[in-house]
């Protein structure tokens, strides 16, 4: 079961890789000025301000192809809503991901995002 605090950690050891929380554990995770990571804002009522809600994380993916292939893989892991639809990121319940596979998503969204050249001298 992965938490903020894991998020936190694993984006901080991602090369220039930052990391923000606020008062309502709301986070983003940024490289180069580009989000790949953040919290999800739910909208609970209609025509109402989004609800942060930080025990799910919207993570960039590198297409639909691997947005779809998340969704499919679990759907108790991964799922999307339709403010997303056609967006590359997937939002994911952090309670049923481990550390392990929470690193595979944060970093394969640190890569979609970040410099080439970054990326490329980072071997990640």
């Amino acid at each position: 079961m992965a938490d903020l605090d894991d998020v936190r950690r694993i984006v901080e050891s991602l090369p220039e890789a930052t990391f923000a929380r606020d008062d309502h554990d709301a986070v983003g995770a940024s490289v180069a000025g580009k989000g790949f990571a953040w919290t999800w804002n739910q909208r609970v009522e209609p025509k109402q301000p989004r609800v942060p809600r930080p025990e799910v994380l919207a993570v960039r993916v590198a297409g639909d192809g691997a947005k779809q292939e998340l969704l499919a893989a679990d759907g108790a892991k991964f799922f999307t809503e339709p403010h997303y639809n056609g967006y590359p990121a997937v939002l994911v319940r952090l309670a049923a991901v481990d550390a392990d596979e929470l690193r595979e998503l944060l970093t394969d969204a640190w890569r979609a995002k970040a410099p080439r050249a970054l990326v490329k001298a980072s071997g990640l």
